[in-house]
């Protein structure tokens, strides 16, 4: 099967939105496991380090990451669809944690903002920015 980088890159956001939190849950662990066994990228060499938690990922990656997978122009329905994505990770604990939520938020703002022809991909970073900032410095 043809590995498609699109889903590998999908799946490390995940990883970093379940971090999101200071935590990740074990039904936010085994959502991502089984995006990862059906995907058939489970023992991927690049994913393994994540998807096991033997590395931690840092804001930085994660901005790296969105900014990747959504490119210089966005569609709406781009930003919809990782929103779609993100908040299936999200709700697969029962439990939806404050900074999740903000995320969550922050997504469907960009969203609306793509409507209206703004470059959302700048507004990602930086809200995505600062709800990490805002985590490690209450983890910390």
């Amino acid at each position: 099967m043809v590995r498609n980088p699109d889903v590998k890159q999908l799946l490390k956001i995940l990883i970093a939105a379940a971090w999101i939190d200071g935590r990740i849950q074990p039904e936010e662990r085994q959502y991502i496991r089984q995006i990862a066994q059906e995907k058939n990228i489970a023992t991927d060499p690049e994913i393994k380090p994540w998807l096991y938690e033997l590395v931690s990922v840092k804001p930085e990656e994660c901005y790296k990451w969105v900014e990747e997978y959504l490119g210089d122009s966005p569609s709406t329905e781009d930003c919809q669809n990782l929103i779609q994505d993100i908040s299936g990770l999200i709700y697969s604990d029962g439990e939806v944690a404050i900074e999740e939520a903000k995320l969550l938020a922050k997504l469907q703002q960009l969203s609306d903002e793509s409507e209206s022809h703004q470059p959302p991909l700048t507004s990602i970073l930086k809200q995505v920015k600062k709800l990490y900032r805002r985590c490690v410095e209450v983890h910390n």
